[in-house]
């Protein structure tokens, strides 16, 4: 399966210095590729979306190739704000598709992975409704350093240690920062200015 296969090359694919140029490519998805985040009556099937290929600086300060699969639409944006990001070398810990966790965003988030499709429902509180993730249109980066304060529960638990948001370390996002500039000048929103913070999500929508 191309995910699969894309997924084992990435791993030998981390080098040091002189830095590489960076990687943005934009490819089909199957629905094979797709086996467990897509599924009959989602908002948008395997055709409306892109899987993006970009390199990324890691924790380890070394250049990686990643992958994550946005709406067809968002896929140019998301390929400038990961080249922005790796002009900065701002550190992303893991960048995969979330079928590598089978589509549990329980999973991805304690994995510290950045994660962008997963046809789910939205987490928070209300009426039940698609997430934006469903869609395509939102991306989650690095959930350890950027938790979800969800109504006193931390999403993922480990991000308890990053509610001090005024104690910057790496791959934190924060106001003004390098992260949220870079999805802010594709016109991407973030979720860290909500009432219930949302330090790792950003959306095309503003949900």
């Amino acid at each position: 399966m191309k995910l699969a296969l894309f997924a084992l090359a990435a791993l030998s694919l981390g080098v040091s210095s002189p830095a590489p140029r960076f990687v943005g490519t934009v490819s089909p998805v199957s629905r094979a590729d797709l086996r467990y985040s897509y599924r009959p009556g989602c908002p948008v099937g395997p055709a409306q979306l892109r899987l993006v290929r970009v390199s990324y600086w890691g924790f380890d300060n070394r250049a990686h190739l990643g992958a994550i699969v946005v709406r067809s639409t968002a896929a140019s944006d998301i390929v400038s704000v990961f080249r922005r990001l790796y002009d900065a070398r701002f550190p992303i810990r893991r960048l995969r598709p979330i079928d590598a966790y089978r589509a549990s965003d329980a999973r991805s988030m304690a994995a510290d992975n950045t994660s962008g499709f997963n046809c789910r429902y939205a987490i928070a509180g209300g009426p039940r409704r698609w997430s934006s993730h469903a869609y395509g249109l939102a991306l989650d980066v690095n959930p350890v350093e950027n938790p979800y304060l969800d109504r006193g529960v931390v999403r993922p638990p480990a991000g308890r240690r990053y509610l001090d948001r005024s104690h910057r370390r790496p791959g934190m996002a924060s106001k003004g920062g390098v992260l949220v500039r870079a999805f802010a000048s594709v016109g991407w929103s973030w979720g860290g200015n909500w009432a219930s913070p949302d330090y790792q999500h950003f959306s095309a929508t503003g949900g």
